[in-house]
């Protein structure tokens, strides 16, 4: 090895100054399959649409990823449950919200005692 390979080598393209935020924000697009907003390339020049995928590839709905604590009890039950009716914990857990946030005031404050 010489000195001459130790050189510093330019780089080929002018690399953009981003900021943290920006930066953030392009790593949530590709997450999410959204256009880039960092990337002026003609392959990202489609509209958005295209580009919105979820985790269930066959429908536009986008879901985010989520951590909470479950006691023992109910970490056995959510998997009894599932495995029973064979819907996926996650789903389940969705379909217990949406029941819940769809009932009145006083029915959630009922259930919460």
């Amino acid at each position: 090895m010489s000195l001459s390979d130790l050189k510093r080598k330019k780089p080929k393209h002018k690399n953009n100054v981003v900021s943290v935020d920006d930066f953030i924000e392009d790593a949530n697009n590709y997450a999410f399959g959204k256009k880039s907003v960092l990337d002026d390339s003609p392959k990202n020049q489609q509209s958005t649409q295209d580009f919105i995928r979820g985790l269930d590839k066959k429908t536009t709905k986008i879901y985010k990823h989520a951590t909470f604590t479950l006691t023992q009890k109910s970490i056995l039950q959510l998997d009894e449950l599932s495995k029973n009716s064979g819907i996926a914990k996650s789903k389940l857990l969705r379909i217990f919200i949406d029941d819940f946030y769809q009932l009145s005031k006083t029915a959630q404050q009922k259930r919460l005692k």
